[in-house]
């Protein structure tokens, strides 16, 4: 059975939503990072990062939330959450897994880190500003790419729209301006998988 390893309000969530998507069965294991749990010898054994997600699926450990979500998608093909190989589904789906992780989230990671996560001596509270108008840049071109269309790519949810969604969720909570965006973000995160997801990490 496949492992989870996770944290609430983590990028794990995205872990588990795809799983819950696909109707997976699988075991979380909770990581208490706030307890340092993540640098605990067995974890870093997992994850040498001390991160969460991680997957564990017999001797394949994985351990970076797109290349999982990617993988979970595969391996359930049912769901529908990773377009065929080698389809141009296939190739837009990927543009947007890999925007949404190193042009979407990555301002906010930006501004997470020089309010809290890094140690107090290596934050810089400037570059919050600069960060906030990256990720306005950023979900300018999201809201383009999307355009009129319910989905990233082709006319269904696919795990592209789990992993930008969640990034949406995340800018919220720093009170960010979605926009056009808004709409989207709802539509998705009102799906009873991600409820189910949420649950299960609370659990």
């Amino acid at each position: 059975m496949l492992q989870v390893y996770g944290c609430p309000n983590t990028r794990s969530t995205r872990v588990v939503w795809a799983l819950e998507e696909a109707g997976a069965e699988y075991d979380y294991h909770l990581i208490e990072l706030r307890a340092g749990a993540g640098h605990r010898p067995d974890y870093l054994a997992i994850n040498p990062g001390g991160k969460v997600p991680a997957l564990v699926d017999g001797d394949l450990i994985l351990t970076e939330s797109a290349a999982i979500c990617t993988y979970i998608g595969d391996h359930f093909p049912a769901s529908g959450l990773t377009p065929p190989v080698g389809s141009i589904e296939r190739a837009l789906y990927d543009q947007w897994c890999f925007f949404a992780m190193s042009e979407l989230e990555q301002p906010l990671w930006t501004i997470a880190k020089h309010r809290f996560a890094l140690p107090e001596k290596r934050r810089v509270p400037t570059v919050v500003d600069t960060a906030i108008w990256e990720f306005a840049v950023a979900a300018k071109i999201l809201a383009a790419g999307l355009g009129q269309r319910e989905y990233l790519v082709g006319d269904h949810f696919t795990a592209a729209d789990v992993l930008a969604a969640h990034t949406l969720k995340w800018a919220r909570v720093y009170q960010l301006e979605l926009g056009p965006l808004d709409a989207y973000a709802d539509r998705c995160l009102m799906r009873p998988a991600f409820a189910r997801a949420k649950q299960r990490e609370q659990s």
